[in-house]
């Protein structure tokens, strides 16, 4: 008996074999190849820093430009589509995916190193204070998350707006068309399973010391040791693979939610328990202090002040570590953003995660830079310089309960690595089976387990510092991609607009037939509420045969059209070879009764239905029931009349002059 199975399979065995062979090359070793690849890093930062800086930022202003901008009201789907989960299970997964485990590794840890060595103040002063959270916000704010809208945003839209694989070659579609399907797009999709499956694996890998760091400063006799780690690999793999076999509904969205419920649960625990005062007009403070410095900050390269080692440690690794991560957050972020607006999206994606990490950022990086300055606490300067896994632990012990603070943040750390491991199988196994949301669970659940199996092994090898250093290095290429999907994004986003525009905008000469309904009857037709029987009956008697008749008129002016009849619904079809077809369809819609009449009321009738037109883009929310066939016929002219008009405005820039 055969095993079902959905897989690209030049994305799916190139992926596996690139993986083992790195692993093999970092585990056997590990020294020779953290030497190698931090070669490779520094050139990177040395030649090309220049262009990581200047890449992000365009990245902020493209992203921000299409959100204020008119494309900011194209949905991520069909018109009459709507988002498939709430704002509360959206944020919490935004959330999660993208930055929740960094916060519990670094919120203490590197507001207080910034403050011990900042690049422009004096270490531990007050200026040093200031500069150090405005350094913070710069690495984990609007950059970080424009640079995975800009890949959300294009898989998301060409997906689900497009119809195209929710891949990374579709952001490629108006560049080079059909070729996406070729070695280009097998190319593109591997180097984003390599970026996603080493990412998370050198997450978790390093993520289970914090946790073995944690448990070992709460529990004195429980060692920290690479058998406990790897045991806590095994437990955190096993639980993502319960969490991945539940699927994304239940799993990664129940998971993201209780993530998000810990952390504003420890976060107001700090908050209060904290100089509250301070800490709240610090975060005021914080944010102003990024936002006024933002321009300058992002187009600093200390061009005169020769501070490459500082950059390259900082501002670049944190450019190069989110690049190399956007695959992986991207697509995950436009898998659960379907049916959103470009620019909800975008705000959501933007501006909210920031919001929540500055917070976070001030409350946590904000008390223990006081508790260093004003308490004496130097040996929490003495943990972050030592031994950042354990910061986090030695910041709860300046505070009350530091048991029990310790005990919610490792099991934040926990679920926050559980997410990532659940949803990073999820998108590799996506990238990997050509798109297919539906396929088998037994491949979730394989790359769920060889997460586990590269990090535990290159953890007992030494070699996981060597493979971070490897993914970081990596951005440089998927930047370029990024820049092309800026390019392709920005056409498509153009094209579509036109088309959206020269539908609603343009004055036809094509007028609607008339009807001799009088004012009586047309009350009757807007107070009635059809059923669903009435409504069949309608796209049977009326509809079908006005399309029927129009696909065959059509046919015989020799233009290939065609009639598809599917449940509930009929569409005509009009072949272009070069541009989008044509598509005039009729569906019809159930709706609750808003303000039923006295016999729908004795009745307990509370649907009634519409028969609605639905192009090429979606619907367009306005209902023919009721129409004559020669109404019907009218307004298939007419929109095919807009449709022509479309194609002239998109062809108008390759007019001849004569």
């Amino acid at each position: 008996m055969s095993i079902k199975s959905s897989i690209n399979p030049p994305v799916f065995y190139s992926s596996v074999f690139f993986i083992i062979l790195m692993v093999m090359i970092c585990a056997v070793w590990p020294t020779e190849a953290n030497t190698v690849f931090r070669s490779i890093q520094s050139w990177i930062e040395v030649k090309a820093g220049w262009l990581y800086i200047l890449s992000v930022a365009f990245f902020l202003i493209f992203i921000i430009f299409v959100m204020v901008s008119r494309f900011g009201d194209i949905k991520l789907g069909p018109d009459h589509s709507v988002p498939d989960y709430s704002y509360k299970s959206w944020i919490a997964m935004l959330f999660s995916a993208g930055m929740g485990i960094g916060l519990m590794f670094f919120g203490v840890a590197e507001p207080v190193m910034h403050y011990l060595a900042p690049p422009d103040a004096t270490p531990e002063s007050l200026a040093a204070a200031k500069e150090a959270m405005k350094i913070t916000f710069f690495h984990w704010g609007l950059h970080a998350w424009a640079i995975y809208a800009v890949v959300a945003l294009s898989l998301a839209y060409f997906s689900y707006r497009h119809k195209l694989p929710l891949l990374p070659r579709s952001a490629l579609y108006p560049l080079i068309g059909e070729r996406i399907y070729g070695p280009i797009g097998h190319i593109v999709d591997t180097f984003a399973v390599l970026g996603t499956m080493f990412g998370v694996a050198t997450s978790l890998g390093f993520g289970v010391l914090q946790v073995n760091s944690g448990l070992s400063y709460l529990f004195e006799g429980l060692p920290n040791n690479a058998v406990v780690q790897v045991c806590l690999i095994i437990g955190i793999t096993l639980l993502a693979t319960l969490s991945v076999f539940s699927g994304l509904d239940k799993g990664v969205k129940r998971l993201s939610e209780l993530n998000l419920g810990l952390a504003i649960i420890l976060l107001l625990i700090v908050l209060i328990l904290g100089p509250t005062v301070m800490l709240l007009q610090a975060f005021v403070q914080n944010t102003g202090s990024y936002l006024s410095d933002l321009v300058g900050k992002t187009f600093n390269l200390y061009a005169y002040q020769h501070k490459e080692d500082w950059l390259g440690g900082g501002t670049l690794l944190y450019w190069g570590w989110w690049i190399s991560w956007s695959p992986f957050v991207g697509t995950f972020i436009a898998r659960v953003s379907r049916g959103r607006t470009i620019r909800e999206f975008l705000i959501g994606v933007l501006f909210v995660p920031s919001a929540l990490t500055f917070l976070w950022m001030t409350v946590f990086g904000n008390s223990a830079i006081d508790s260093i300055m004003n308490q004496g606490a130097t040996y929490l300067a003495e943990a972050v310089n030592t031994d950042v896994s354990v910061a986090l632990f030695v910041f709860f012990e300046h505070m009350p309960f530091p048991t029990l603070l310790s005990g919610i943040a490792i099991c934040l750390v926990v679920t926050f690595f559980v997410t990532s491991s659940d949803s990073g199988s999820l998108v590799i196994d996506n990238l990997t089976s050509g798109g297919d949301n539906n396929a088998p669970v037994w491949q979730r659940i394989f790359w769920a387990l060889l997460q586990g199996v590269v990090a535990s092994v290159l953890l007992l090898a030494g070699g996981l510092q060597a493979l971070q250093t490897a993914a970081i290095a990596s951005a440089m290429p998927f930047l370029v991609v990024m820049l092309f999907m800026c390019l392709g994004l920005f056409k498509a986003l153009k094209n579509d607009w036109l088309k959206i525009n020269s539908v609603q905008l343009h004055n036809t000469s094509v007028q609607y037939a008339k009807t001799n309904m009088s004012w009586e009857e047309r009350i009757g037709v807007l107070v009635s509420h059809p059923t669903h029987e009435e409504a069949q009956v309608f796209l049977n008697n009326v509809a079908t045969p006005a399309l029927s008749k129009v696909c065959q008129h059509f046919m015989a002016k020799g233009i290939v059209a065609d009639l598809e009849y599917l449940d509930g619904r009929v569409r005509l079809v009009i072949s272009n070879e070069v541009n989008l077809p044509f598509v005039y369809g009729v569906r019809t819609r159930c709706f609750d009764i808003t303000n039923p009449i006295g016999t729908e009321i004795e009745q307990g009738n509370t649907l009634y239905y519409r028969a609605e037109v639905y192009l090429e883009q979606g619907g367009q929310h306005y209902d023919v029931m009721g129409y004559t066939e020669e109404q019907i016929l009218a307004d298939v002219v007419t929109q095919y009349e807009k449709y022509l008009h479309y194609l002239h405005l998109s062809n108008a820039d390759h007019a001849h002059i004569s």
